[in-house]
């Protein structure tokens, strides 16, 4: 027989009302009272019914957090991060993994949807704004991560991708480096357009363009990574420093260096976008930018939080409302980078044909 709450109101020797705001943790209960009945459910194993709780508050203190994948090493500390704070709040998480498949991505939000969820924490393809937006119509929070769809009506925190471009690719060109090859997202995401633009405009201030024989943009997955840079090593003449600003491609890069024997800083200098535990442990250890990927799990978490007690009306104000917030990048140095060699653009690493082979 299911316990409810009727009979740990009967066990703790209180009224079914009384038991039911001690359980909900309402001030208006003594702390003896609340012991008491705290101790009568744990004895009986009683498990709130929380779709009737639902239906009853209208909240079902469920988050939803959509991402496209988990192999990004920023979303898994966002992920953290909202975990964390969702539980401090009361709140069980959903999670949904997409593969970056918008279509997978719709599916997922209207499953969210008929759980009831009370918000969502989106890391997504930026291609389910209206969806989202319907959502939010019918009062479910939303905040978006990383990528904002551009017809997105909820509010956005995004990492300085632009900045920490520009940053990642002055470095370079301090270093002397004019042949710089570029690994990037596609322009489609944020992070992908963000961050060739940060590329593009420190070669311009250089008095350089863009060669889009050193440019390879794609999908964010480590195959494309391994893909791009076999292409861009078998070029002429050689690039001699490599701005990878996909992350989840930097999976199927680094790999490929290695077996391919590209000394690095040696034949290639190397700057990687968003930082790893285990960059700063590889031979030689690698030069990042940091995008900050657990201010950016705080801040999105305030934003969502700020949102779920406007609806409870704890708090009066306007709902953020398509606003973005940024988290600064920076700069991290390490060993992966060093002065170009005067001896020209070609560095002393393997052939085109060792790398093709």
């Amino acid at each position: 027989m299911r316990i409810g709450l009727k009979e740990v109101a009967a066990e703790a020797g209180v009224s079914r009302s009384t038991a039911s705001r001690a359980l909900s943790g309402s001030p208006l209960i003594s702390a003896e009272t609340r012991a008491a009945v705290e101790e009568a459910a744990a004895r009986l194993n009683y498990r709130p019914n929380r779709l009737a709780g639902a239906l009853r508050t209208r909240q079902s203190h469920l988050v939803g957090l959509v991402l496209n994948n988990l192999i990004n090493a920023s979303f898994h500390t966002i992920a953290e991060v909202v975990q964390r704070r969702a539980a401090a709040e009361g709140y069980q998480v959903m999670l949904g993994i997409t593969d970056a498949d918008p279509a997978r991505e719709k599916a997922f939000l209207l499953t969210l949807a008929a759980h009831g969820v009370d918000g969502i924490v989106m890391i997504g393809t930026g291609k389910n704004g209206a969806t989202t937006n319907a959502l939010r119509a019918e009062g479910v929070a939303v905040v978006n991560v990383i990528r904002r769809p551009i017809d997105s009506a909820a509010p956005a925190v995004l990492a300085a991708d632009r900045e920490g471009a520009h940053a990642a690719t002055a470095h370079l060109l301090d270093l002397g480096h004019e042949r710089i090859g570029f690994i990037g997202g596609e322009p489609t995401a944020n992070s992908g357009r963000e961050r060739f633009a940060g590329y593009e405009q420190a070669l311009r201030e250089r008095g350089l363009d863009p060669d889009a024989s050193l440019i390879e943009r794609g999908p964010f997955t480590p195959a494309f990574g391994t893909e791009a840079i076999a292409r861009l090593l078998g070029r002429t003449p050689r690039m001699t420093a490599l701005f990878a600003a996909n992350h989840e491609a930097v999976f199927g890069i680094l790999p490929t260096l290695a077996s391919t024997g590209v000394a690095i800083p040696g034949d290639l200098s190397l700057v990687c976008y968003e930082d790893i535990p285990w960059l700063r442990y590889w031979s030689p250890a690698i030069t990042v930018v940091d995008n900050g990927a657990s201010e950016l799990g705080e801040l999105a978490m305030n934003l969502l939080l700020h949102q779920l007690k406007q609806a409870r009306g704890a708090e009066n104000g306007e709902t953020p409302n398509g606003r973005a917030y940024r988290v600064g990048a920076q700069l991290i140095l390490r060993d992966s980078t060093a002065p170009r060699a005067r001896s020209g653009d070609r560095p002393s690493g393997p052939t085109a044909a060792a790398v093709e082979a």
